[in-house]
C-alpha cells in the first residue's frame, strides 16, 4: 500500500496501471458473459472501474473492511451504471449472504495473515454457485521457491513489516482451496513475476 498518493476521495495505486491489462485479459476469458463479479479488498477501486469499463455485461460489487478505501472505491466507481457501491467486507470474517457469479483477490493474499486466506476460501465456497470462479493474483513461491530474487526481498520486507504477512506458496493455497471444494484449474504467468490462479468451485 505504500507510495499512494491522496487526491480527493480518490487514491491511487501505481501498481495498478501496469498490471490491470494483463489481469483483465485473464477475467476476459474466464469470467462468465453476465452476472454479479464480487471483489474482496478492492483497495484503491481502479481495478473495479477498469474491469467494469471493459466488462459491460458484468456487475461488479467492490468491497474493502478499510472506509477509506470504500470511499474511493465509490470515488472511482462514480459514473460507472454496472458498479455497485462498495461493501464493508472482511476476507476473515463472516461475509454478507449472497450468490455471485465470481470472486476476484488482487493483491491481498500476501499483505494479509493467513486467516484471510482461509476466510477468502470458505466464504468464496459459500457464496459461489457450483462451476463459479474465484481468481486471485499476486505474488507466490512455487514448490517452496520463490519465483525471482525480487520476490524474495519483497517476502522480507513484508515479514519485517509485519510477521503474519509474507509470500504464500501456491500448493499451501491450492490446498486450504481444496479443502472446502475449490479446485486450482490454472495458474497463469503475470508479467513482474506475479501469478494469476484460477479456482472453481466443485459441484
Amino acid at each position: 500500500m505504500q507510495g499512494w498518493d491522496q487526491q480527493g476521495h480518490k487514491l491511487t495505486a501505481p501498481a495498478v496501471q501496469r498490471n490491470r491489462d494483463a489481469i483483465l485479459s485473464v477475467l476476459r476469458r474466464v469470467l462468465p458473459d453476465s452476472g454479479v463479479v464480487l471483489e474482496v479488498a478492492s483497495g484503491s477501486g481502479e481495478h473495479a472501474r477498469h474491469f467494469a469499463q471493459h466488462l459491460p455485461g458484468l456487475t461488479f460489487q467492490p468491497s474493502d473492511p478499510d472506509a477509506d478505501y470504500r470511499a474511493s472505491i465509490d470515488a472511482w466507481s462514480a459514473g460507472v451504471a454496472n458498479i455497485r457501491p462498495a461493501l464493508a467486507l472482511d476476507a476473515a470474517g463472516d461475509w454478507p449472504v449472497m450468490q455471485v457469479a465470481a470472486v476476484v483477490c488482487i493483491n491481498m493474499i500476501h499483505i494479509a495473515p493467513w486467516a484471510a486466506t482461509e476466510g477468502l476460501m470458505r466464504n468464496a465456497a459459500s457464496v459461489l454457485a457450483p462451476g463459479g470462479a474465484l481468481i486471485t493474483y499476486g505474488p507466490y513461491r512455487r514448490d517452496g521457491a520463490h519465483t525471482a530474487p525480487s520476490n524474495a526481498a519483497f517476502d522480507e520486507d513484508l515479514r519485517r513489516r509485519n510477521p503474519a504477512w509474507g509470500v504464500r506458496d501456491v500448493e499451501a493455497v491450492r490446498d486450504c482451496a481444496a479443502q472446502r471444494g475449490l479446485a486450482l484449474n490454472e495458474v497463469v504467468e503475470m508479467p513482474a513475476n506475479n501469478l494469476v490462479l484460477v479456482f472453481h468451485r466443485l459441484g
